[in-house]
């Protein structure tokens, strides 16, 4: 009887293939550590398979093993130049609490060509962390000048100069943003955050509507825009949308409890359970 003929090599990258495939499917049914498995395996018949490296790290990370994503990554990123591995090297590093070798790691990644903007993001995000404000800024801008109008590293940005206390600097830069992508859910969304710490409720809240007519399924916003309509005196509204938002996700339950206590004209419950309840009917 013939032996049965040996895989041809077409047949061998569709197989390593299905499996990432497979892996993936794992990360997103909250599976890391079948995810792990299967990313170990073909990395284990090709080192250098950046795909591969890059879904193992991300199961370690997920399983609070940063150590071991640092070294499963390592061994990947020395074998060439891959910015996106080298930027998931860098968040594994701070994670393992190496921070100086993440943002080394880091500065040599933001200085490739051509730039791989996820990079400037993570960057900024670590500077930020450590309160490293302006240098956070300095990174940023430095990735919107190789490439302009960079929505993420614009909302980044944004943000940093919030934290800065800079909030007219921040309502600028999100305008302009807007004006560059008016349908960009996000951009609203920052706005109405910006405008919503500056006590511009009524401006706040119609910038909450628009964004959630873009992403109605933004639970958080709809809790903001609650708040925004008490703090307006419109309670039945507020309460209602704030209710909204709880239904759709009951994780908000603690911060819709300090909005209604919180706003000028909210509510105050002695019991948690009493707020909890009064969240939980229908008005």
């Amino acid at each position: 009887m013939p032996k049965p003929p040996h895989p041809s090599a077409a047949e061998k990258p569709t197989t390593v293939e299905t499996t990432l495939q497979r892996a993936v499917a794992a990360l997103q049914i909250q599976r890391p550590d079948e995810a792990e498995r299967l990313a170990a395996g073909v990395l284990k018949a090709n080192r250098g398979n950046a795909m591969a490296a890059a879904i193992l790290g991300r199961a370690l990370m997920l399983q609070n093993r940063a150590a071991e994503a640092v070294v499963a990554l390592e061994r990947v990123t020395r074998r060439g130049d891959n910015p996106a591995l080298e930027t998931q090297l860098a968040a594994a590093l701070a994670a393992a609490g190496q921070g100086d070798e993440a943002l080394e790691q880091l500065r040599r990644t933001t200085a490739r060509r051509p730039p791989f903007l996820p990079a400037f993001l993570e960057h900024a995000g670590q500077l930020g962390k450590s309160g490293n404000y302006q240098e956070a800024i300095t990174v940023l801008e430095s990735g919107l000048a190789l490439a302009p109008g960079g929505l993420e590293l614009q909302m980044e940005l944004a943000f940093l100069y919030v934290k800065r206390n800079d909030r007219v600097m921040a309502s600028t830069i999100i305008s302009q943003a807007l004006a560059a992508a008016p349908q960009h859910p996000d951009i609203h969304l920052a706005l109405a955050q910006v405008t919503h710490l500056d006590g511009e409720y009524a401006a706040a809240a119609e910038s909450y509507r628009r964004a959630l007519a873009l992403r109605p399924d933004d639970a958080a916003a709809r809790k903001n825009l609650g708040a925004c309509l008490l703090e307006m005196g419109e309670r039945h509204a507020g309460e209602a949308s704030i209710r909204e938002a709880i239904r759709v996700a009951p994780q908000l339950t603690g911060p819709a409890i300090i909005s209604l206590a919180a706003a000028s004209r909210g509510r105050f419950f002695l019991r948690p359970s009493s707020a909890a309840n009064f969240l939980r009917t229908k008005g």
